[in-house]
């Protein structure tokens, strides 16, 4: 137990005071205990609230499908396969947010830097967003360094910024993903003319459970954003929010260049004797 410098010269003072030393761990042990069963059961009330609804939402949707006593026409069906579909997208991702939360906690994220293309990286990103790649805009030219990243982990933390982008994000304009180098950097920005988050509340976004202008939790359990940060910051990377001019929100990842090929043979070449 941990006991506090005024506490230890109490107890010099009074050595019959060894139970205050107890009781003051024994308190703080107990304050530590409530904090995490308060953390769980926030937890657990985001996590289920979550779950109940696309659950409910693609059960509806399959029953629908399956009546026999449905007289569906094509377009019911379609739409109907689209909502159970969103449904199931939504349920993936708040799978892998906990899974990456696990991860975390754990102190073992399993995160392993290596040179990668960015651009790849952005594309298989918006893959895994489909069927919905049309609605997000990308701008990413060529010619860029590698950047230093794990790209399974990287793709994470782009799927999570680009999901929360398209739930604020006014149908008339779409995100947009930019990515420019920066000297030894490369940043990738994840740019919404949605609503926007005042500054002095914009490093609350990267808090657990954190949902600014969604009190009611309809948006996701409020975890993407804090996950994104965390893994980022795995990788030596950063993420950081800025306002989009014009109004909005952007995200800028901002990740190490890779070591060009041709400096480091350059620098293990060995030195030729004068």
């Amino acid at each position: 137990m941990n006991a506090g410098p005024g506490t230890w010269a109490a107890l010099r003072r009074r050595p019959d005071l060894w139970w205050l030393v107890l009781l003051c761990g024994l308190a703080r042990h107990a304050a530590r205990a409530t904090e995490a069963d308060q953390a769980r059961v926030a937890l657990l009330t985001a996590v289920s609230h979550d779950l109940r609804t696309p659950l409910a939402a693609a059960k509806a949707a399959v029953s629908c499908l399956r009546s026999p006593d449905a007289h569906l026409t094509p377009g019911d069906r379609e739409e109907l396969l689209a909502t159970a579909e969103q449904s199931l997208d939504q349920l993936t991702h708040l799978a892998a947010s906990l899974l990456d939360v696990t991860r975390l906690q754990a102190g073992a994220p399993a995160v392993f830097p290596r040179p990668a293309d960015l651009g790849q990286i952005v594309a298989g990103s918006l893959d895994r967003l489909s069927p919905r790649p049309h609605a997000v805009l990308a701008d990413v030219p060529p010619g860029l360094p590698e950047v230093m990243a794990d790209p399974a982990v990287l793709e994470r933390v782009i799927v999570n910024l680009v999901v929360n982008a398209l739930r604020h994000a006014p149908a008339a304009a779409p995100p947009l993903l930019t990515v420019r180098a920066r000297g030894n950097r490369v940043e990738l920005r994840v740019i919404d003319h949605g609503p926007g988050i005042p500054a002095a509340a914009r490093k609350r976004v990267f808090l657990p459970f954190a949902r600014l202008g969604d009190p009611a939790g309809k948006n996701g359990v409020g975890l993407g954003l804090a996950v994104s940060r965390a893994l980022a910051e795995t990788m030596g990377g950063t993420v950081e929010p800025e306002e989009t001019p014009g109004g909005g929100l952007t995200m800028v990842v901002s990740l190490s260049a890779a070591p060009s090929r041709v400096a480091v043979q350059a620098g293990t070449r060995p030195n030729r004797a004068a």
